[in-house]
């Protein structure tokens, strides 16, 4: 069995999917043009935040799953 590894993206309460649906409200809001110019700015910044998340709790994923392949290789 893989032990998960404990990062901020991979604790109780982070969820890939629901940061996805994030990002895409914060998009949908900035592509509106409702918001004020700083307002743009700080939704952007926050975006690119849980994109950085989603990053690397997929690379971890990826090496959790090339470890697993390693492993069935060896036996």
């Amino acid at each position: 069995m893989v032990k998960r590894k404990s990062a901020s993206n991979s604790g109780e309460g982070w969820n890939y999917e629901a940061k996805v649906i994030e990002i895409e409200g914060i998009i949908a809001g900035i592509e509106a043009s409702e918001l004020e110019l700083e307002e743009v700015f700080y939704q952007f910044a926050k975006a690119v935040e849980y994109l950085r998340q989603c990053e690397s709790f997929l690379q971890q994923r990826q090496q959790q799953v090339d470890l697993l392949i390693e492993t069935l290789n060896d036996e």
